[in-house]
């Protein structure tokens, strides 16, 4: 006796996913970077304090705002392509059924076998068929932009906490060195589970993201003991 399993995907999970990984290394690495940078050059703990809140404030909104307008240029495209294929379905409905039939075909199907899949699709659903199997358009992985700008938002400001909370909660006489070494575990951490949860390789994804980390906040601290200015 035969049991159907339900298998776990992965695709699902990428239009979030995404933002929020994304959200989450660039609050941290740009709140670092600056704030390593500024510390490097000499500046009190209140004012590299300071420097981190305003990073926050000043990427947040940003990074929800540049997310939605990307995700949504993909929903308006998406929605016009919807839109132009249920006219089509509605005064062509053959040609609409050839053309999925010719989908079915390319994908390995002979002829027969083809056109009775699509007519069969179509029968119960044709705008979704042609959505999903013509135009690579499925519920799971739509545009979804207020979604992915929220996902940013929070994302951004949950990761530039963490090295406003490393300024705060260190030494004075280490505040660079504690920063770093902070928002490097983190970066670590981030990429390890955005690796985990796409099902890649948690180590490469932890060494990728933590080097270009380690990179920013390199360049920025150098940038900031060459010039030494005390804000």
């Amino acid at each position: 006796m035969s049991q159907t399993q339900n298998e776990s995907h992965r695709s699902g999970r990428i239009g979030w996913l995404r933002a929020v990984v994304l959200g989450a290394n660039d609050g941290t690495i740009s709140v670092a970077s600056l704030v390593v940078g500024v510390a490097a050059s000499g500046a009190l703990q209140s004012s590299v304090l300071l420097t981190g809140v305003a990073g926050l404030v000043a990427g947040a909104m940003p990074m929800a705002a540049g997310e939605y307008v990307s995700v949504q240029s993909q929903a308006d495209t998406e929605r016009a392509d919807i839109s132009r294929e249920k006219q089509e379905l509605g005064t062509q409905p053959e040609q609409e059924l050839a053309e999925l039939t010719a989908v079915y075909v390319n994908r390995g199907l002979d002829q027969p076998l083809a056109r009775l899949v699509a007519e069969k699709l179509m029968s119960r659903d044709a705008l979704g068929a042609h959505a999903r199997d013509e135009l690579g358009i499925s519920e799971a992985l739509r545009a979804r932009p207020v979604q992915a700008a929220l996902a940013s938002a929070v994302s951004f400001a949950v990761g530039a906490i963490v090295p406003i909370l490393a300024v705060l909660l260190a030494p004075s006489a280490w505040v660079t060195e504690v920063l770093s070494a902070t928002a490097l575990a983190t970066l670590v951490i981030l990429g390890g589970t955005a690796a985990y949860a796409g099902g890649a390789s948690i180590v490469r994804g932890a060494l990728r993201v933590s080097f270009w980390g380690a990179l920013a906040m390199g360049l920025t601290a150098g940038v900031g003991r060459l010039f030494g200015t005390v804000i």
